[in-house]
């Protein structure tokens, strides 16, 4: 939980270093979001308190697949986003709802609001959940999403990156946070991701790329068959003319 607020926002430090703080000035939202009076605790009910963002209804065999929930297949680069839930212990969170949403590969959401002159894709709404299996693994299938200007400052472009609602045991327990790729230079620049002034926790909002054992075989495997293809192919005709094969004649 974070430490009450006072006057002077810009100079609070979080019990966690990972969190970014109440006011972060280049991140210019955060000059009227950020509270400048002490915080007054109210009584809060259950309806009070925060809940999925896309509906309680039981979880469709496709809401992980945001590649498959249309007639056709999206533009863009297609990945696999997956990881592991646990907890401050290090135990796997299992059956936690995790939900994602994203802009597509042009950088456009599909939203009123957005008012980003690219493309939309008729192929993807951007938006998926799943619940995490016994080892608090979750997995989804998307496209890489693009970047997009702002208005945060001049010539403000935010990076690619895929937002996470986390909820825990119960709806109270809610993680919001973004999932960015590496080497995107645009990272430097981008006051969100720079407002978590851990250099280590930021470097865990990063993913990291990774090719399954068992592609990597596959891949060498078919490199291997194809080397050999070519070397049958090229040796062939010099076969033919050192041993040539005679033909039976008709009797």
């Amino acid at each position: 939980m974070r430490p009450k607020p006072t006057d002077v926002t810009a100079s609070l430090h979080q019990e966690d270093a990972g969190q970014p703080p109440y006011l972060y000035p280049d991140y210019v939202a955060t000059r009227l979001r950020a509270p400048k009076k002490p915080l007054i605790i109210l009584p809060r009910t259950l309806s009070d308190t925060t809940g999925p963002a896309y509906g309680r209804d039981p979880i469709g065999e496709l809401d992980n697949d945001l590649t498959s929930q249309h007639s056709g297949e999206p533009l863009g680069e297609r990945i696999i986003v997956t990881g592991r839930v646990l907890d401050g212990h290090g135990r796997p969170m299992r059956g936690s709802l995790i939900e994602i949403w994203q802009a597509n590969a042009a950088g456009r959401y599909t939203h009123h609001l957005d008012r980003h002159p690219a493309p939309l894709d008729p192929n993807f709404s951007g938006a998926g959940r799943c619940l995490t299996d016994d080892e608090g693994r979750y997995r989804f299938v998307t496209i890489k999403p693009g970047a997009y200007p702002w208005k945060n400052h001049h010539n403000a472009w935010r990076p690619a990156h895929i937002h996470f609602s986390l909820l825990g045991r119960a709806f109270a327990q809610r993680l919001v946070t973004q999932m960015y790729f590496p080497g995107d230079p645009l990272l430097e620049f981008d006051p969100i991701f720079k407002s978590v002034r851990d250099a280590d926790a930021r470097e865990r909002m990063i993913c990291s790329f990774s090719i399954p054992i068992i592609t990597i075989c596959a891949l060498i495997l078919l490199m291997v068959i194809v080397a050999l293809l070519n070397i049958v192919f090229f040796w062939l005709p010099f076969f033919r003319i050192c041993f040539p094969i005679p033909l039976k004649g008709k009797g």
